[in-house]
């Protein structure tokens, strides 16, 4: 007769590390072999069990419980990463010689990058607990769109359906209910390329497949017929796409019919930014429309999911990633701090990635707790390339992108959001000048209102006032208007056309915030 018992249904708040232990056991938090590691049971199961002894949804339990189940399953995969000889020898550099007994000590293990990710999971793999030659996995591959070198991931292909019915149905009861509603039937589309081996295609249609009592439809890249044929389906309709993607749904909607245009109620944008323009374009043209961020990222298919169209907050997915802002140090953040994105998926028994740096920054939010769902928040600050370099500092780009349309708008009455398409830095370094590029539909007039408004100096006033701010709160003290004049960099103010050249996008339409030139 086993002398383990389970649980009461009603867990007290002093009992969640014995319900997290109880729900994965000592022997299998560490697991003796290699070959023992693709029989472990599934995360997913571990948080249905929990679920079930709770008698609550996974994303309504108590924080404690879901972060003592969370540091449980860290535990197990440190002990599974140290059966793998590339890891044991990265983790006991660090000093990391067993599991953590803490998110505290958590926090010492090395954070891991996109270079760490290409030794690891690329070539011979050498980074993977089970070795590829087992089966059952898939490979996700993406094309590196801000370094240019193509970047490889290995999942296992059965947490990859776990995964994507967690998220999935995460979307459906917190994101889309309260919008996609009625008896008519309801349509969730995708226009994510999924062709040379990209991965967005199918990992997030993997997640909107997978949420309930939608239609799915794998559209890829549309044109104005296509999606007219689309919206022509009875329903209320939601669509998920890269930024830009979004932003031209607006112009292929044009000649539309009133009733398709108002079956449209949510856009979801990929990671980023959908400037103010778009917004307002889009909204103009469908009436009933919410737009929401979609945050994901080619190694985590749904990292953060904005809720309410009026808290610009991400919301993180119960039990799917452990999402950590972190110093620089790899310490986490306090509330309302800025730091750098780092993610660990919590399904991957058998090629598990520890503490993966995203390329992103963050500001932590205080998380979601009292009645209903609890978990984490945070908000989108800006990729980490986007920064402006001057002299021996740097400045947020995202920083001082607002700080100048601020001190714009009060100098000309012209806000850079509502005028202008894109917009784009570009620091020519040797030459010492930055130059703002913005795409708009007049440039002839906006250009004559900046001249006559501001002056020969004006520009260049507004620059120096508006760039110390770019600083975050304790670094202020590192820059003021005179200081950065002293840097001898000029500012420039440049409107191009709509889709001009001169504003650079990668292989996939993204705009760069910030191009840096010798």
């Amino acid at each position: 007769m086993s002398s383990v018992h389970e649980p009461q249904a009603r867990v007290a708040p002093g009992d969640a590390g014995e319900l997290a232990g109880w729900l994965i056991p000592d022997w299998e938090v560490k697991p003796d072999s290699v070959s023992a590691v693709p029989h472990l049971a599934s995360f997913a199961s571990k948080i249905r069990e929990c679920e079930r002894v709770c008698q609550s949804p996974y994303s309504e339990i108590a924080h404690d419980i879901q972060d003592a189940l969370t540091l449980r399953r860290l535990q197990q995969m440190v002990n599974t990463t140290l059966l793998n000889p590339l890891w044991r020898d990265r983790l006991t550099e660090a000093g990391v010689t067993g599991a953590p007994a803490t998110f505290e000590e958590w926090q010492r293990i090395p954070l891991s990058d996109k270079d760490t990710q290409r030794d690891f999971f690329m070539g011979d793999r050498p980074g993977m607990v089970v070795p590829l030659g087992h089966g059952g996995f898939e490979i996700v591959a993406s094309g590196g769109t801000s370094g240019g070198r193509p970047l490889e991931i290995v999942y296992s292909l059965r947490e990859l359906r776990d995964t994507y019915e967690i998220a999935g149905h995460f979307m459906g009861t917190y994101q889309l209910a309260a919008y996609l509603r009625g008896a008519d039937p309801k349509w969730l589309y995708t226009t994510l390329a999924d062709y040379q081996m990209w991965s967005s295609g199918t990992m997030v249609g993997g997640v909107l497949q997978n949420v309930p009592g939608v239609n799915y439809i794998g559209a890829g890249p549309v044109t104005a017929g296509v999606l007219d044929h689309m919206f022509s389906y009875p329903g209320p309709k939601a669509l998920m796409g890269i930024t830009a993607g979004i932003a031209i749904l607006a112009e292929l909607g044009a000649g539309m019919s009133r009733e398709a245009r108002d079956s449209f109620r949510v856009a979801l944008y990929g990671s980023g930014v959908l400037a103010q323009r778009k917004r307002a374009e889009l909204q103009a043209i469908y009436p009933n429309l919410v737009i929401l961020s979609y945050f994901a990222a080619t190694q985590a298919e749904t990292i953060g999911l904005q809720l309410h169209a009026e808290s610009p907050y991400l919301a993180s997915v119960p039990g799917l990633h452990l999402v950590e802002i972190v110093d620089e140090r790899g310490r986490w953040v306090g509330d309302g701090e800025e730091g750098e994105l780092v993610v660990t998926r919590l399904h991957a028994h058998e090629a598990p990635l520890l503490r993966l740096k995203l390329g992103d920054r963050m500001i932590r939010r205080p998380r979601l707790d009292g009645p209903g769902l609890k978990t984490q928040q945070f908000e989108f600050a800006g990729r980490t390339g986007d920064i402006l370099h001057l002299a021996d500092s740097q400045y947020s780009a995202a920083r001082a992108y607002d700080a100048l349309r601020e001190e714009l708008r009060t100098a000309t009455a012209v806000d850079l959001d509502e005028v202008a398409h894109e917009v784009q830095f570009v620091n020519h370094r040797e030459g010492r000048t930055i130059t703002l590029v913005a795409s708009v539909d007049d440039v002839p007039a906006l250009t004559y209102r900046m001249d006559t408004t501001l002056g020969p100096y004006g520009l260049q006033s507004v620059f120096v006032n508006a760039v110390p701010r770019a600083l975050s709160l304790f670094n202020q003290g590192e820059a003021n208007p005179l200081s950065i004049e002293k840097t001898g960099y000029r500012f420039q103010l440049k409107f191009v056309p709509k889709a001009s050249l001169e504003i650079e996008r990668t292989s996939v339409g993204k705009v760069p915030l910030v191009r840096d030139r010798g």
